[in-house]
């Protein structure tokens, strides 16, 4: 079995013209920073911070979250060389096909369908319960489950995500200046709540600003809470759970890394971008700049209205625990709305994204080639539709908030493999145009894997657990159907047959 075959870039962008496969290129640089900002910046802006001081790092939780931007930064820069040499949807999945192989494609683009199936699940469930609580707050009575038989279903996902859709099958254009209009009123609202929270920021709450490490069951609401909730090299090494101090900042930087994802769905729209050698690498590197900012300024304000210690004694924390517990309640409303604003903009990037990543997989013959047909409006219509349905059956019907760090697992394991290709691709095509280079080539991709190996380790065993099942059943579907259909295979197979039959003759 042929399981490292590579496709050349030169057939992978001749595939991008393949008529009745090939996408509209109307995206600017603007327009995919936007996207980045818009899938980064959701509900997590005002929680994962909180979250992570409270059962994590305490103040240095700012240092996580300068770790977990460096990192994914560093990452991000792997994407935009790759993205300015092989301009085609599928992100990290085309990426590896071109220099790991065909295998390690294939499980590069199974992890980054249960990212973005899992994160726009998740994330338009979410979207529900916090439509549900602002309505709630602001005195309108709303309840968006119904009972059909035994079945509770969750109509808010199933609204949010069939608008989605619409919008996405009549053209990414359209969806993106959606998208963006309702990007920028969200940044508004981060930007008003971080310069009213500098009003209530007190300088003893940075005291001391890197808590000693103490046993994780010494902290109520800490998520370590037996074997397979410990972070993998802990229960590896034997150790036991802690919070604070140094391995509270790492978990902790493990922790808000999921606050920065969404560049890699960025790149699956490089296929629809104008210029893509110049405005994909650009749309990235802005997007990441204003997604750092925004996150540590929401830090330092979170962490310096009120202790860590009362946010770990919180049910769950917050950026509006903060503005409650100094009697800001007004504040909640207007946080509320922007959790509900932010989570909008999220499910049309993931929807986006997830698409894109299966339509370059079946347009490969690794997924059935019907799901990469487009329509008239030059948009994958049936495959984003049945994207749609999914997710929301999905987030409408079932608990999946327990699969969240499975968005996280996804995405490193990406981000790993991006990295370590870099360099693999440097000496195996010198020749390649690149309007971006990766600095340090080839010693920080390879210190940029580590990091991302590091990250991997800091979660939970039995996320671990779930991610390798996933893979299991990857290899199931790849070995039944996906390695015999796959176009590579086929073309190779049919050009040593012609030379056989030409050799014969001869």
């Amino acid at each position: 079995m042929q399981l490292f075959r590579t496709k050349s870039v030169e057939q992978t962008l001749a595939e991008t013209g393949e008529s009745g496969r090939h996408l509209v290129r109307t995206l600017n640089a603007w327009d995919l920073a936007v996207m980045g900002v818009a899938v980064a910046v959701g509900a997590g802006i005002f929680s994962v911070g909180a979250q992570a001081a409270a059962y994590h790092a305490g103040p240095a939780v700012i240092v996580s979250f300068i770790i977990a931007g460096i990192v994914c930064g560093a990452a991000v820069m792997c994407y935009a060389e790759f993205a300015s040499m092989i301009p085609a949807a599928g992100s990290a999945y085309t990426f590896t096909y071109t220099t790991v192989g065909e295998f390690v494609a294939w499980v590069i683009g199974w992890d980054l369908i249960l990212e973005m199936l899992m994160a726009g699940s998740v994330v338009s469930k979410y979207w529900g319960v916090y439509l549900d609580d602002f309505l709630n707050l602001m005195g309108v009575p709303f309840n968006s489950h119904v009972h059909l038989g035994v079945v509770d279903v969750d109509l808010a996902p199933l609204l949010i995500v069939t608008f989605f859709t619409v919008l996405l099958v009549v053209g990414t254009k359209i969806s993106a200046r959606v998208d963006g209009a309702l990007t920028i009123l969200k940044i508004g609202i981060v930007l008003f709540v971080v310069i009213v929270g500098f009003f209530y920021v007190k300088a003893s709450n940075f005291t001391p600003f890197i808590p000693p490490s103490q046993p994780a069951s010494s902290v109520p609401g800490a998520s370590v809470t037996g074997v397979t909730s410990e972070p993998l090299w802990q229960w590896a090494t034997g150790m036991s759970p802690t919070v604070y101090g140094i391995p509270g900042i790492l978990s902790g930087a493990a922790l808000v890394f999921f606050a920065f994802i969404g560049f890699d769905v960025v790149a699956t729209a490089s296929e629809e971008a104008k210029d893509p050698r110049r405005n994909v690498p650009r749309g990235i590197a802005l997007g990441m700049v204003l997604i750092t900012v925004l996150y540590i300024l929401v830090a330092i304000v979170t962490t310096g209205m009120v202790s860590y210690k009362d946010l770990a004694k919180a049910k769950s924390p917050s950026l509006a625990t903060g503005f409650e517990l100094v009697g800001a309640t007004w504040a909640a409303k207007i946080i509320s709305f922007g959790i509900v604003i932010g989570l909008t903009t999220v499910v049309m990037v993931l929807l986006l994204g997830l698409t894109r990543v299966v339509f370059a997989m079946s347009r490969d013959g690794l997924l059935p080639r019907g799901l990469s047909r487009v329509g008239r409006h030059g948009t994958p219509a049936k495959l984003q539709i049945a994207v749609g349905i999914v997710v929301a059956v999905v987030a409408s019907c079932f608990n999946i908030s327990i699969l969240s760090d499975m968005v996280n697992i996804g995405t490193l394991s990406a981000f790993t493999l991006v990295a370590i290709s870099v360099p693999i691709m440097r000496r195996k095509r010198p020749d390649l145009p690149r309007s971006f280079m990766m600095p340090g080539n080839p010693w920080i991709p390879i210190a940029i894997a580590c990091a991302n190996l590091w990250l991997m380790i800091n979660l939970s065993v039995l996320t671990w657990i779930r991610f390798v099942v996933w893979l299991a059943v990857g290899m199931v579907v790849y070995f039944g159907y996906s390695y015999s259909h796959s176009r590579l295979g086929r073309d190779e197979l049919a050009h040593g047959s012609d030379r056989g039959h030409v050799g014969g003759k001869d």
